[in-house]
């Protein structure tokens, strides 16, 4: 089927492939398309794999077969976070607007989440807690005339907005262990060059007991919990990558919760679309991607 294009657009000869991949490295092709899409979220019962595409959100089994488009209503500008509540009814989705919504899984009326500020805050979502009550973001807002990217939280009924961070250097991808304990993201914290993000871990009610858990030269960006707790997949770019561009030769790697026995799962082109959001399957075996191969 045609997606619609909005944003990055492919290079002739480029492709985007939907991949299933379990944890011996075996990948299993579930879609291929010559327009971009992005950042596939398994569904709680196992049966789909939902992504974005022009600004919209589709499903698909994950064996395969016609992808769908989710109705989100006034919605047609989603940037590629979004999460599903554990129990599968909702999709929470970010919007353009700058403001965080939830939407029916079934397709439905879009309802606000996020509040309203005074000054520049936009919301960019890429967690949710165990018990759906919470979701983790990031907040692009302008502080003392600073631009700033710092992580909070906001209940998905709604609510206030609770800061986590309070950081000068950018942060992104705050998500969930399955225990709630912890949130994991990446950042520049420790950076000795400007781009050099890691991995960290933090206390998931107020941002205490910071832990830094990757520490090497290559640029880790969205630590993924697998749903058992046993593993973190995240994607790694070459050192002196700055921001989470498209179309670089990156990894797919595996780490323990504290940052041990990491390993390579996969590598291929890829970056920006291809790991955003959490795309671990329920039974923690198998994990979907997007990659970009040029022919």
């Amino acid at each position: 089927m045609a997606f619609p294009r909005r944003g990055r657009s492919l290079a002739q000869g480029q492709r985007s492939d939907l991949v299933v991949i379990d944890l011996d490295g075996n990948k299993q092709v579930i879609l291929t398309t010559d327009e971009v899409i992005e950042a596939p979220n398994w569904s709680p019962d196992g049966q789909w794999l939902v992504f974005n595409a022009g600004g919209l959100l589709f499903r698909i089994p994950t064996t395969g077969g016609r992808p769908e488009q989710i109705d989100t209503g006034h919605l047609a500008d989603l940037n590629n976070d979004h999460v599903l509540a554990p129990d599968g009814s909702t999709i929470y989705v970010s919007s353009d607007d700058g403001h965080l919504y939830a939407v029916p899984f079934t397709g439905g009326t879009p309802r606000r989440v996020s509040n309203l500020h005074p000054s520049p805050f936009h919301y960019y979502l890429h967690g949710i807690s165990p018990d759906g009550a919470t979701l983790a973001y990031v907040a692009i807002e302008q502080r003392n005339g600073e631009r700033q990217v710092n992580v909070f939280t906001i209940p998905s009924a709604g609510g206030p907005d609770t800061r986590l961070t309070d950081l000068t250097v950018p942060n992104d991808g705050p998500e969930y262990s399955p225990d709630g304990r912890w949130i994991y993201f990446n950042s520049e914290l420790a950076a000795s060059r400007p781009g050099h993000a890691q991995v960290f871990r933090m206390n998931a009610v107020d941002g205490s007991g910071l832990e830094q858990l990757t520490f090497d030269s290559y640029v880790n960006w969205f630590p993924h919990l697998s749903p058992d707790g046993t593993k973190v997949a995240f994607l790694s770019y070459p050192p002196g990558t700055t921001g989470h561009p498209p179309d670089k030769a990156v990894m797919l790697r595996l780490m323990g919760p504290t940052g041990e026995s990491q390993r390579v799962l996969a590598e291929f082109l890829g970056g920006q679309g291809t790991i955003n959001v959490n795309s671990w399957s329920p039974d923690s075996r198998r994990l979907a991607y997007v990659a970009y191969p040029r022919d």
